[in-house]
């Protein structure tokens, strides 16, 4: 393998960790979903949460979409073999999103057809089971999925199909694997967490602000339980690994614990990221007015979720094992695209920092006055 083909396998994994880093720090949206009940006592407290939300769900909808769309172009047998074979699970996702897009759309809309309650009841769906079933399909990176490959198949003419699926209920089953659960119910809670910080920051009402500085602490205690039973987990697990020239995978005991130590750069960001983390939260619940916590969690999110896709797929480990044939298992190496469309994508991707300057642009004129009781009472609201 040219070294200029790992060269690009390797940055396209770490855009693909990027976004979906990025995606973990923006399902806030979601989070604060859950939380209209628990922060608003008032119609216009409810509506300065959803409005809040309404100016930033499509940045969430968006980086979903080109999570999605950077996996078909660079590694285009996990796109097949995932979206092709667990197809219930990431419809069940989907369709949630879907949901969500109509609701901010239509719920404030005179005549709206199903009323503003049914899509109230649309966006909770969509904070619940969004969140929670993107933390299963991202913990199938570490604990493998039902699947078989088999490149052999292309010279068969009936059925020239590379991956196939083994289990009837097509990702269902990745719902009652309980690890993958615990990373799911880990996300929420972050989410809520994030969420309850950012109304903090965008919202200029004392009332808010206290009940949200509350949901920090009573979100944050299971959280970090959550979250330290998922790292144990993971770092005394199993998980495979295949030798330098070697397409053999085999199992080596404690894998991401060696992953973490052998690439000390992963476990400095990991660190950090867990400090930035515990810093916002702890700051946030106990002092009397700060607002800067968002980002501080923010940061902190983005760092570790990069460091688990890093531990998931980088030093000699396949990030989408099989559970059925181990050798079956994808590698950033064997399910990439060809070294030509790597080289043409890579072009397209030096776009992305004029899309997040854009976006940070966007951000900060959105937000550059706090949501206001005064500015929803006006009728100028959208949501």
């Amino acid at each position: 393998m040219e070294l200029n083909e790992l060269f690009y396998q390797h940055y396209w994994w770490f855009l693909i960790s990027l976004l979906g880093a990025l995606l973990v720090f923006l399902l806030f949206v979601q989070g604060g979903q859950t939380l209209f009940s628990a922060v608003a006592k008032k119609p216009i407290e409810k509506t300065m949460l959803v409005n809040s939300l309404g100016r930033k769900w499509e940045f969430t909808f968006t980086t979903l979409v080109v999570f999605g769309g950077a996996f078909f172009a660079s590694f285009p047998l996990f796109y097949s073999t995932s979206f092709g074979g667990a197809y219930w699970l990431w419809m069940a996702i989907l369709f949630s999103f879907i949901i969500q897009a109509v609701s901010y759309e239509y719920r404030s809309k005179k005549g709206n057809l199903l009323g503003t309650k049914v899509y109230d009841i649309f966006l909770l769906i969509n904070g619940f089971v969004g969140i929670i079933l993107l933390g299963i399909a991202v913990g199938t990176f570490f604990t493998g999925a039902d699947f078989r490959i088999d490149k052999n198949n292309l010279m068969d003419v009936s059925m020239p199909v590379i991956s196939t699926w083994q289990n009837p209920s097509h990702g269902l089953e990745a719902i009652v694997d309980w690890r993958n659960l615990l990373l799911g119910v880990t996300v929420f809670f972050l989410a809520r967490v994030q969420a309850s910080l950012y109304f903090m920051n965008n919202i200029d009402d004392d009332t808010i602000y206290i009940r949200c500085r509350r949901q920090v602490l009573y979100n944050a205690i299971p959280f970090v339980v959550l979250f330290l039973t998922f790292v144990a987990v993971t770092l005394l697990s199993d998980g495979y690994e295949f030798a330098d020239g070697s397409s053999e995978i085999y199992v080596r005991p404690y894998k991401y614990f060696f992953n973490l130590v052998e690439m000390p750069w992963v476990a400095v960001l990991f660190l950090a990221g867990v400090a930035s983390v515990l810093y916002a939260i702890i700051r946030a619940a106990f002092a009397t007015k700060w607002r800067l916590g968002i980002w501080f969690s923010g940061i902190g999110t983005v760092l570790v979720v990069l460091s688990l896709f890093f531990l998931a797929g980088y030093n000699n480990t396949p990030y989408y094992p099989s559970a059925t044939d181990m050798q079956s298992s994808l590698t950033i190496y064997n399910s990439s695209s060809s070294l030509f469309t790597l080289e043409v994508m890579s072009v397209v991707s030096l776009l992305l920092p004029f899309v997040l300057g854009y976006i940070f642009y966007a951000w900060r004129a959105m937000d550059r006055a706090p949501i206001t009781e005064l500015e929803m009472e006006s009728g100028e609201h959208k949501y």
